[in-house]
């Protein structure tokens, strides 16, 4: 689906991320310039207190489609991206986090595989590049979202997801913890769009540390996935797509095969 006729909009949640934004803003555009000739590149500025602010400004006067959404305070990575959906326009939507962690060149794969009847193209890790702590924390945490919420998804919390206008508009999202992968990822399987999945590789952070294991934003996240658990499986409250336009006959494209409702 590479072309010229493609609009897509891409952002980044950073926190304290100056230093990779100077690596991944660059390669963003130029990865862009090959996919689209309609784009738009937005850093949400999740209140940074490192140098953040000032690299925007500099990578600003040299990107005259770099806008900046700042939060004047930490809200959070939900509240991050959250900001990064209402900011796009474009009809699909790309984001990834602003660390580095992910090959932001690796975009063109999930655009190639964005059939008519393909509404979410979603990274998975092909291996995690963290320490062993945090990756079994992460099999954990994904094994149980898995199991609560019946997804078929293989990892829901790759951060590294192309969607279309029309998943963004209909899916609401409410948290402000990363639990806010589980809330989009959910509901993108209970409303029927289709998902296809394609392998991504995960890099150590080009600099700074992870703000996210540290107890509370631990707790945080899974006093919200109760919370969703609660509210769509308990109380049965999530999207449905209207009728007629049910998702096309389930499947996930990356093998061994899996299917998406």
């Amino acid at each position: 689906m590479v072309g010229s006729g493609l609009s897509i909009s891409a952002f980044f949640p950073a926190f304290n991320d100056a230093e990779s934004l100077r690596v991944l803003i660059p390669k963003t555009v130029s990865t862009l310039k090959g996919l689209a000739g309609d784009f738009e590149v937005i850093v949400v500025d999740d209140g940074s207190v490192d140098d953040t602010s000032t690299v925007l400004a500099e990578l600003s006067k040299e990107y005259s489609f770099l806008r900046t959404v700042r939060h004047p305070e930490n809200r959070g990575y939900g509240a991050a991206l959250r900001s990064g959906f209402q900011a796009s326009s474009r009809e699909l939507v790309f984001y990834t986090d602003g660390d580095g962690q992910y090959d932001v060149s690796e975009l063109m794969d999930l655009v190639a595989r964005l059939r008519d009847d393909v509404d979410v193209v979603n990274g998975y890790k092909i291996q995690r590049a963290e320490a062993l702590p945090r990756r079994f924390l992460g099999r954990f945490y994904h094994g149980l979202v898995r199991f609560l919420f019946g997804l078929k998804v293989r990892d829901v919390d790759c951060d590294f997801r192309l969607l279309r206008r029309r998943v963004v508009d209909a899916i609401p999202l409410t948290f402000s913890s990363g639990a806010i992968c589980a809330e989009l990822m959910t509901q993108i399987e209970w409303a029927g769009f289709r998902v296809e999945e394609v392998p991504v590789h995960h890099y150590p952070r080009l600099s700074g540390k992870s703000q996210f294991f540290r107890l509370g934003p631990v707790l945080h996240m899974m006093r919200d996935v109760l919370a969703l658990w609660i509210r769509l499986v308990l109380f049965k409250r999530g999207p449905r797509l209207a009728a007629g336009q049910a998702a096309a006959t389930p499947a996930v494209g990356s093998p061994p095969p899996r299917a998406t409702r």
